[in-house]
């Protein structure tokens, strides 16, 4: 069903309205499911407490650079540590939306709330998914995380792209977490403290860096990198910092990941870069989120997607919008109508019906300015869900 604004907020709104089940299944469009994903990710629905199910999910080909590699690694991390840990108490504070599934009654109560929630007056299209999580967990219900339903989803390749895809992510985190905040003190302070933790790691990191600076500089006060320093001088100091700045990183890291470490030994050599990125790309992206959170932006990686905000709501604008569907970008036609020739047909063959085979467009009507694409290739399988696969 094709939807006149590409947001994703109205299309769970129509995808819910247009469902008949009992249970109604949100996919991203980059998502890929893995067989059997399905029957197991219903299959927590049996407890009539359960609202919410969301699956495991791993980067599809993660060897093809650094960024893959690094967003796997965030995802099985969270799939080892901090998805078990909330399930186990049946308050997972955002269901990851490449994959889930909601009761559907559940979804029409609070799809009023859905669509017309605002934080400091501004409506944003961001973090649907830990919106529609934190409207199940009022709702009376329990979100849970089934290991065994996997999913493979796609990562930006770019860095530009991954800055905004990170930076949408913790607009949307940190908008919910303070606006859900005094339900979470009164009903699941666990989660409270999970999720105010995320907002204030960056900025002690932050006062920790700048507090080591500011004694540097003004030589006041004492730490142990500056006894070093003062014990050992030139270069042989400065090595010892360094060296011991590495030590204790890696290792406080490892034992933090020894879970996926277990299921890829490899990626101990690769820790350095993992604390590397982590520390100096994803903090400050989260700082910049947090000074963002009530600007009225759009996804950032989705050209034409609904930007959220002004004067006139999600459902204003979708009244005024014509009948005629939406058309993506590569399926837009030319300005300059093209004309097929006629269809031709197969010679009779008494094994089957003959069908028309239209043939190639000629000449004139291909856009100069479009690139000579390459053939694609097929789809390479998915790697297998094992300890130490990619």
């Amino acid at each position: 069903m094709h939807t006149p604004i590409p947001g994703k907020r109205n299309a769970v709104k129509i995808g819910t309205e247009l469902s008949r089940g009992d249970i109604t299944v949100l996919v991203d469009s980059d998502t890929i499911w893995t067989d059997g994903t399905l029957p197991e990710l219903i299959k927590p629905f049996a407890d009539p407490n359960i609202g919410g199910v969301t699956t495991r999910q791993r980067i599809l080909e993660p060897e093809r650079s650094w960024i893959t590699r690094w967003a796997d690694w965030l995802e099985n991390s969270r799939a080892l540590y901090s998805m078990p840990a909330q399930s186990a108490l049946g308050q997972i504070g955002c269901l990851p939306g490449r994959t889930i599934a909601f009761r559907r009654n559940i979804l029409i109560r609070v799809m009023d709330d859905f669509m017309h929630q605002r934080f400091l007056g501004v409506f944003l299209e961001v973090s649907d998914d830990r919106t529609l999580t934190n409207l199940t967990l009022k709702a009376g219900y329990r979100t849970v995380y089934q290991y065994t339903s996997l999913v493979y989803t796609d990562a930006p390749l770019q860095v530009k792209k991954l800055f905004k895809q990170q930076l949408r992510w913790a607009r949307g985190s940190q908008y919910n977490t303070l606006r859900m905040l005094p339900w979470m003190l009164g009903h699941a302070p666990v989660l409270a403290v999970f999720f105010l933790t995320d907002i204030l790691l960056p900025f002690l990191l932050v006062g920790a860096v700048g507090g080591w600076i500011y004694r540097a500089l003004s030589g006041t006060g004492v730490n142990l990198y500056q006894a070093i320093l003062e014990s050992y001088t030139g270069l042989r100091g400065w090595a010892w910092v360094i060296g011991l700045m590495i030590a204790s990183s890696v290792l406080s890291m490892a034992i933090r990941q020894i879970r996926h470490l277990h299921e890829k030994p490899s990626d101990f050599f690769r820790l350095p870069v993992f604390i590397i990125v982590s520390t100096f790309f994803l903090m400050p992206v989260r700082l910049l989120g947090f000074m963002r959170m009530a600007h009225a932006s759009g996804w950032g990686t989705r050209a034409g997607a609904y930007a959220g905000g002004g004067q006139d709501d999600l459902m204003a604008q979708l009244e005024q919008i014509d009948d005629e569907p939406p058309r993506d970008v590569v399926d837009r036609t030319p300005r300059r109508a093209c004309r097929w020739p006629a269809p031709r047909a197969l010679p009779p063959d008494p094994a089957r019906h003959a069908r028309p085979i239209p043939a190639r467009s000629p000449a004139p009507c291909r856009r100069r300015s479009a690139p000579t694409s390459a053939p694609v290739a097929p789809p390479r399988p998915l790697p297998p869900d094992r300890p130490g696969a990619d």
